[in-house]
């Protein structure tokens, strides 16, 4: 008679390790990739330059249809402010004012817009390769996911910022200043889409730093800091004119987005506990508090 192998009870995730079926993660949760794709750990570095190749590519591909969607981008930012002044919501015109009065401040915030966001993201995405690989794939999904999304929105929905309606008063900060704004105006301006403010990819970039860091740094004041980020990034936006009120909820929505597409694919969120949080379950006291078993 030969052995026969008695089945696991229904519902027993498969084992560490093991294969799991498609569409189904580690722990039977649900997920879009089969858990053979679902990986942890630092990619090959060529794959990651390749992902920021296809980016640029989207990027300009966005770029050069600027020229045919300049007048629909103008007619719909005027379309958004009337809206937003209609809803009592709009307040750009006198935050650009305001900062604009102090120079020294205005044209830290014209710098600020012009290199942070570039400086933060890459040096979040080499801090969490170097010191929490198992969290770079998913955090930076999400990352690539939203600029993405943004990258379809720009194409499909160019939207010139408010800087662009003078005759509504705004002051285009760069300009008046005389200073250096990539992605701005200047002379910098023909390698950048200046119809590219819906929605909002600083405020997308900074949300997800701010998550990222405040979720796996240690230090409290890296914590703390990384949250008023996106704050100061969307009063810098407002101040200079380069986006509206509903590009940077936009761009929340966005980043929101892409954390919500990271966890369908991999049927997990890109984030467990907090580090300490399990010490702290841990501790004596927590310990102490636990119910005891029947001895």
């Amino acid at each position: 008679m030969n052995p026969t192998t008695t089945p696991p009870p229904v519902g027993t995730p498969p084992q560490a390790g093991g294969e799991s079926p498609t569409g189904t993660a580690a722990g039977g949760r649900f997920a879009l990739l089969p858990a053979r794709l679902i990986r942890q750990g630092r990619p090959a570095w060529w794959a990651e330059l390749l992902l920021t190749a296809i980016g640029y590519a989207l990027y300009t591909v966005s770029r050069n249809a600027v020229p045919d969607h300049r007048a629909a981008a103008l007619h719909r930012a005027q379309e958004l402010l009337d809206l937003e002044r209609h809803l009592h919501l709009s307040f750009e015109l006198s935050l650009n004012h305001a900062a604009n009065h102090v120079t020294w401040l205005i044209v830290g915030m014209n710098y600020y817009y012009a290199t942070l966001h570039f400086v933060m993201v890459i040096g979040t995405l080499l801090w969490l390769h170097l010191r929490r690989p198992d969290h770079y794939r998913a955090a930076r999904t999400a990352l690539y996911t939203a600029t993405a999304g943004a990258l379809v929105g720009f194409y499909a929905f160019a939207l010139a910022p408010p800087r662009f309606l003078t005759g509504d008063g705004f002051i285009d900060t760069v300009v008046v200043h005389h200073t250096w704004g990539s992605w701005a105006s200047g002379p910098v301006a023909d390698a950048s889409n200046q119809y590219a403010a819906m929605p909002s990819v600083h405020i997308a970039w900074s949300t997800w730093c701010a998550v990222v860091l405040y979720r796996l740094a240690k230090p409290r004041a890296v914590r703390v800091l990384a949250a008023l980020y996106p704050v100061a990034t969307c009063v810098v936006i407002l101040s200079t004119a380069n986006h509206f009120e509903a590009d940077a909820v936009a761009g929340l929505l966005t980043i929101a987005a892409g954390f919500a597409v990271q966890r369908l694919l991999t049927g997990r969120p890109a984030f467990g506990a907090r580090p300490g949080a399990a010490r702290e379950g841990n501790s004596p006291a927590a310990s102490a508090d636990r119910p005891r078993g029947t001895e």
